[in-house]
């Protein structure tokens, strides 16, 4: 196999000119996202740099307390974009997502650096923080999906919620089928995925390790990894965090405490 080859910086600068055709796009159909494609190209850009350079500080240092940390750091972050994109209140649901997003990440997390990999030493910042990268990442959109729709869902059929507690339901009874729902559709972007992995998508993960000169094989074993791994944290994520979420924003009553705008 051959080695990577690297990009040098000014082909890479040369390489953001195709970006005219998403703008001529965006001008042509008068779209209005101009102004968010160029804030976001240039956070990204900003942001991967400065993560790029601190992670080989992070990797040289490789401490177990600096990993928890940053990990801690990127669940806040992520619970924090969850909530943003959603349009939910932070105040009632930070923790419920939280919550969700550790509970989700730890234990698989655990398995595949004690169990799966075993990197030396365990805790080895190369692994650990890039997958978790790669676990939150794709947990992100799950979470979105199933927030949005379940508390959407309970505004669309109020009457039908509202009835079922007049009738003398329990929340967890009432709530149920939006729960049902919500789940249903925040894991079937991932379920498509999978179900077309190597015939139509080749992933990004097993991309990147052939790019970079390692065995095909190999890279496939890494990627049917991490897709059990994100479908397993994706379903164990959005459960944990609706069911704290309804807890948190449904009174005993039936109330439901905050709104979906």
């Amino acid at each position: 196999m051959t080695t990577i080859v690297d990009i040098p910086w000014h082909i890479l600068a040369l390489f953001f000119s195709c970006l005219v055709i998403p703008l001529a796009i965006n001008s042509y159909y008068q779209l209005g996202i101009a102004k968010d494609s160029v804030i976001s190209v240039a956070r990204m850009t900003i942001q991967l740099i400065l993560v790029g350079l601190y992670l080989q500080y992070l990797f040289e240092l490789d401490s177990l307390l600096v990993n928890l940390v940053w990990l801690l750091v990127m669940i806040s972050i992520g619970a924090s974009s969850i909530l943003d994109k959603a349009k939910l209140p932070k105040s009632a649901l930070f923790l419920p997502v939280f919550i969700g997003l550790f509970v989700g990440l730890a234990p698989i997390l655990i398995i595949l650096c004690f169990a799966i990999i075993k990197p030396t030493p365990l805790y080895n910042a190369q692994y650990v923080i890039p997958l978790a990268g790669m676990l939150l990442g794709n947990s992100l959109g799950g979470n979105i999906i199933v927030l949005q729709n379940f508390y959407s869902a309970l505004e669309e059929r109020k009457s039908e919620y509202e009835a079922a507690i007049a009738l003398g339901a329990s929340i967890h009874y009432a709530t149920l089928p939006f729960l049902r729902a919500a789940v249903s559709k925040s894991l079937a972007p991932t379920l498509a995925s999978m179900a077309t992995s190597g015939l139509v998508t080749l992933p990004g993960m097993m991309t990147g390790q052939i790019l970079s000169g390692t065995d095909p094989l190999i890279a496939i074993k890494y990627q049917l990894m991490i897709m059990i791994a994100i479908f397993v944290m994706i379903s164990v994520s959005t459960i944990v965090t609706l069911n704290l979420a309804i807890k948190k924003t449904i009174h005993p009553h039936g109330r439901v405490r905050v709104r979906f705008s």
